[in-house]
């Protein structure tokens, strides 16, 4: 059956496309994978819409490496000009909503673990985890399932690079702020206008680079993407409320980029989260030099 994966992939990952898996709609495709990996022998556990399982003859004393990928997808784009879910191969290319973010990585690491599953003698153990709710960075992916999963000392993790090894992600803060003012009449001069009032603190983060700078993942980024203020054309608004994407990296810890904001603003800031954090591995490390060796 192994001298098979590359039609066997190419199968699983066409009847993927075929399943809408929308972020918390990835029920259909959870149940498509642990299908596949029932019909082919391997023991699969699902926890949500998170699908994973680990190698015939794993051993606890040996270190542990995850294969990860997730199988949800963001909606098609308006302007899609094909059929999302068709899953079409035209000249040696597979067309389809997800085929590159993530189907075609999850799939390469699925046929990964399926051609060592049974391999007794194996250095290190491996488990697979096709994993839900990675394009919103949800609560119910890899976070719910990574407390069912045995002790992991490195992992794998499925994206599309242009098949570049990546080894290290920036962190992700979403700030909300909102700056206030005081609401008036736009024919008299009264209140204080907040979208004036914002303006200062919107040039800061626009402009405001943090000095330390990481070798791996160069420099933290701040941008604003989305503002709303304002009821009426003739009314002054008194709040002025925005978001803002921040990237962080290894330099800084969330909490210290976090401080820095407010200590320059004066926009009431409220992080949504503090638990997306940057990541990596040190040049020193066998994956890393795994990867330096495979060029």
């Amino acid at each position: 059956m192994r001298e098979h994966l590359h039609s066997i992939a190419i199968d699983l990952l066409q009847q993927l496309i075929t399943i809408p898996s929308f972020s918390k709609e990835e029920d259909k495709t959870a149940g498509l994978l642990m299908g596949f990996f029932s019909y082919h022998g391997m023991e699969a556990k699902r926890v949500g819409n998170n699908v994973w399982a680990k190698n015939k003859f794993f051993d606890a004393s040996k270190p542990t490496l995850l294969l990860n990928s997730h199988h949800d997808t963001v909606k098609p784009n308006p302007s899609y000009t094909r059929d999302p879910y068709a899953a079409s191969i035209e000249n040696g290319k597979l067309f389809g909503l997800g085929s590159n973010d993530a189907g075609g990585p999850l799939v390469s690491l699925i046929m990964t673990f399926f051609n060592y599953y049974e391999r007794p003698n194996l250095k290190y153990n491996l488990v697979m985890a096709a994993t839900a709710e990675e394009e919103i960075s949800g609560t119910g992916g890899i976070e719910m399932v990574w407390k069912e999963l045995p002790a992991i000392d490195m992992a794998i993790v499925g994206e599309p690079t242009l098949m570049n090894f990546a080894v290290a992600e920036k962190g992700l803060m979403v700030l909300d702020c909102v700056t206030y003012g005081k609401a008036g009449h736009a024919a008299r001069e009264e209140g204080v206008n907040a979208i004036y009032q914002s303006l200062k603190d919107i040039e800061w983060f626009r402009t405001y680079e943090f000095p330390k700078i990481s070798e791996s993942l160069g420099k933290v980024k701040m941008s604003v993407t989305v503002i709303n203020a304002g009821q009426a054309h003739n009314q002054v608004p008194s709040e002025c409320k925005f978001t803002v994407d921040v990237r962080a990296t290894d330099a800084y810890s969330l909490e210290e980029i976090l401080a820095t904001i407010q200590h320059h603003v004066q926009c009431e800031v409220t992080p949504r989260s503090l638990r997306l954090r940057s990541s990596g591995i040190p040049k020193v490390h066998p994956l890393y030099k795994a990867g330096e060796k495979l060029g």
